[in-house]
C-alpha cells in the first residue's frame, strides 16, 4: 500500500506540518478488500470513512423486488462510506462492494472529531468535500428527473470515462436508473450515429 497517497492529497489542498502528518498516519487504519468483498451490508452501522488507495468500490441498495440501484462508484483519491450512518451511528440502507481489489485508508468517527480538533483546517476540507458532494448529489437527481437515459449515459461518460473499462455494464445502466438491455441498445444507438 502506499502510505503517503493520502498526504499527497491532503496537500494538493493544504499545507501539513511534521507533526500534523504524523497525528494523519497515526489516526488511519489501512484495509484490503478482495473483489466482491463488502466493506459495508445494509443493516449495519458504518463505523469508518474510507479513502480509496487503489481499486473501485460500489455503493448501492436493493429494493423491495430485488432490484439493486446503484448510488455511487468510488475509485482512486475518492472517499466512500455512509456518512449518515456514520454521523448518526444508525444501520446504513446501503451495500459498499469492492468491483476491483481494493486498498483503502479508514479513520473512526471518534478519531475524525480529534482530527478535526487537532489539524483544523482538515475540518475545513472536509467541509468543502461534503459541500462538493451535495451539489454532485443534487445535479444527479436533477438529471435523473430532467435528462432523457441518453443524456445521462453520455453525461456519465463525459465525466468518467474510465469507469467504461473498470465497471460492469450491468452497474453502469443500475447507477443511470435503467436496465443493461436497454443501456446495451443505447450504446449500439450511439455508435452508429
Amino acid at each position: 500500500m502506499e502510505p503517503n497517497k493520502l498526504i499527497d492529497h491532503f496537500s494538493k489542498y493544504i499545507k501539513l506540518s511534521i507533526e500534523e502528518i504524523e497525528l494523519i498516519d497515526s489516526l488511519f487504519t489501512p484495509k484490503s478488500l478482495k473483489k466482491k468483498e463488502f466493506l459495508l451490508r445494509s443493516g449495519e452501522t458504518c463505523r469508518t470513512e474510507s479513502f480509496i488507495i487503489n481499486g473501485c468500490l460500489r455503493t448501492y441498495s436493493i429494493d423491495e423486488n430485488g432490484f439493486e440501484h446503484t448510488l455511487t462508484f468510488a475509485i482512486e483519491d475518492w472517499w466512500t462510506g455512509d456518512l449518515l450512518s456514520f454521523f448518526t451511528e444508525t444501520p446504513s440502507f446501503y451495500n459498499i462492494i469492492a468491483l476491483e481489489n481494493t486498498e483503502i485508508l479508514q479513520i473512526t468517527k471518534a478519531d475524525l472529531d480529534k482530527l478535526y480538533l487537532e489539524v483544523p483546517k482538515l475540518e475545513r476540507y472536509f467541509r468543502l468535500l461534503i459541500q462538493n458532494a451535495y451539489v454532485s448529489q443534487q445535479q444527479r437527481i436533477n438529471q435523473n428527473l430532467s435528462q432523457t437515459a441518453e443524456q445521462r449515459y453520455l453525461d456519465f461518460i463525459g465525466k468518467h470515462p474510465a469507469f467504461l473499462q473498470r465497471i460492469p455494464q450491468k452497474h453502469i445502466a443500475s447507477y443511470l436508473g435503467i436496465t443493461p438491455v436497454f443501456l446495451s441498445m443505447l450504446r449500439k444507438k450511439l455508435v452508429q450515429k
